[in-house]
């Protein structure tokens, strides 16, 4: 079978395949495990197949840390932005984002930071995406309400809680963290969650697998 048949994409594939298999290896064994070789036997592509796509490996390594900033920072300012008519309601939509992969990759969001820690321009770049994302979270208070100095705190709170069951690769079913939101959320708050509320997002992760 050939290359174009297997793959769908012609003999010099596409380069969001090139992406897809970087990222999986970025997963699996960090930034030093992507490297131009390994990835074209994985795809079973040429090596010069790369270069069709992407300067180099720098360029490959750039549209990972897009592809990180546009869906992980992207998806959770959103989603801080939602409409919602309660502080609890606003909480439960960024709770979103930590049951729902498709908003926010939790396990790119530590490998990223992995790599942070030995690429000082990256560094930097997640310390702004650190800034971004909290600044996020704490209009979402200041809009419902909250002080200036309140919300800084419950962001935090809120955030550092995320960081932590990221950095420490926390497993839990889906039932257990869906058990748990509703106390989180009053942690968050400081008020109940309505059953409204709740029904709401219940609803939104009905039939989701852990």
């Amino acid at each position: 079978m050939s290359e174009e048949n297997e793959l769908g994409h012609g003999w010099r594939g596409s380069a969001e395949i090139w992406i897809e298999a970087a990222y999986k290896l970025l997963i699996a064994g960090g930034v030093e495990a992507v490297k131009i070789l390994p990835l074209a036997k994985t795809l079973r592509l040429s090596r010069t197949s790369f270069y069709w796509h992407f300067a180099d490996r720098e360029a490959l390594l750039a549209a990972l840390i897009r592809r990180w900033e546009e869906k992980n920072t992207g998806n959770l300012i959103r989603q801080t932005e939602l409409a919602a008519p309660s502080i609890n309601a606003a909480a439960l939509n960024l709770i979103d984002c930590w049951i729902t992969p498709e908003l926010f990759d939790s396990q790119l969001d530590r490998a990223m930071r992995d790599w942070a820690r030995t690429d000082a321009a990256l560094r930097a770049a997640f310390a702004g995406a650190d800034a971004a994302r909290l600044a996020a979270i704490r209009a979402m208070y200041l809009r419902h309400g909250f002080d200036a100095e309140e919300a800084d705190v419950r962001a935090n709170a809120v955030y550092l809680t995320q960081v932590g069951y990221i950095d420490l690769d926390t497993r839990e079913t889906l039932e257990t963290r869906l058990r748990r939101v509703p106390t989180y959320v009053e942690i968050f708050t400081g008020q109940k969650v309505s059953p409204t509320d709740l029904a709401g997002f219940l609803r939104r992760h009905a039939g989701r697998e852990s």
